[in-house]
């Protein structure tokens, strides 16, 4: 073995794990790979290692990575039995966090493995598309300044009968100004939210309230809407499965928690910046 550490990337809890069946003789998970003084390392412990790692480790020629890893389980065990005292705090609660979140996870998988068959999807279709018509589409211009007070003051003109175009290329400080603040067709999730939200609920013709995002403050009308057709059910079968899936998560979690004792006592003088101080666990 060589003497260099050779520690590859903290397993990211994000990660997804998929596990493959045992074979029914040969070396399977608990098949112990090496020791170090008398403590096992499985294929497991390797197997799991390696599933969680990157994109660019899952690259790496198998011999390669499989003794990588191994190397790597045995320095970390030795350094393990190399320490004195008790576990640390920290490490104490982000195994708690870990165990959680990878159960948490078996657990959302549990909830959706049923859902999303055929007659699911085609259900699902079915509903969303009765009438033929596919996500509504939007054209609108808009006018775009640094300040609430600015459009407050844009929007009175244009209620005193300012046209709408001209203000936009005289006013507008988005790049769409010099072309009257005109956005051309969009559809849900082209723009950022709080835009979209208030898209929503114009009329055709009618002109926004001041609206803030990101960019700045926006004073919108509509120009249009319409109505695309109905995708077919292969274009949008992975979509709709994604949509069954999470709100059977979402109706799974809502049982669950609308079930359970749960309590968030009031803890005298605790401060949400209190999530930053590390100080607070101890060595």
């Amino acid at each position: 073995m060589p003497k260099h550490l050779t520690f590859l990337p903290v397993l990211a809890l994000s990660a997804a794990i998929s596990t493959a069946a045992v074979a029914d003789s040969g070396p399977n998970a608990e098949t112990v790979v090496a020791s170090v003084n008398g403590e096992a390392i499985t294929l497991g412990h390797v197997i799991m290692a390696g599933a969680t790692l990157p994109e660019q480790y899952q690259q790496v020629p198998a011999d390669v990575l499989y003794n990588a890893i191994l190397d790597q389980l045995i320095q970390q065990t030795a350094l393990v039995q190399s320490r004195v005292g008790d576990e640390p705090p920290v490490v104490t609660l982000s195994l708690e966090n870990e165990r959680r979140s990878l159960l948490a996870a078996d657990a959302i998988e549990a909830a959706m493995a049923d859902v999303g068959g055929e007659d699911d999807i085609r259900a699902a279709y079915d509903a969303k598309y009765a009438d033929g018509k596919g996500d509504a589409e939007f054209n609108a211009s808009h006018i775009l300044v640094e300040t609430r007070e600015d459009a407050d003051a844009i929007k009175a003109e244009l209620d005193g009968g300012a046209d709408f175009s001209e203000t936009a290329k005289a006013k507008s400080t988005g790049p769409s100004g010099p072309n009257g603040g005109e956005l051309g067709w969009f559809s849900d999730g082209q723009m950022v939210p709080e835009f979209q939200a208030a898209v929503s609920t114009l009329d055709v013709g009618q002109v926004s309230e001041p609206v803030q995002t990101q960019f700045g403050w926006h004073v919108i009308i509509l120009n249009d809407k319409r109505d695309k057709e109905a995708p077919e059910l292969d274009a949008v079968a992975d979509e709709l499965l994604a949509e069954l899936r999470q709100n059977a998560l979402e109706d799974r979690i809502e049982d669950l928690t609308s079930k359970a004792k749960i309590e968030r006592p009031v803890v005298d003088g605790l401060k949400p910046e209190m999530i930053k101080d590390l100080g607070l666990i101890g060595n």
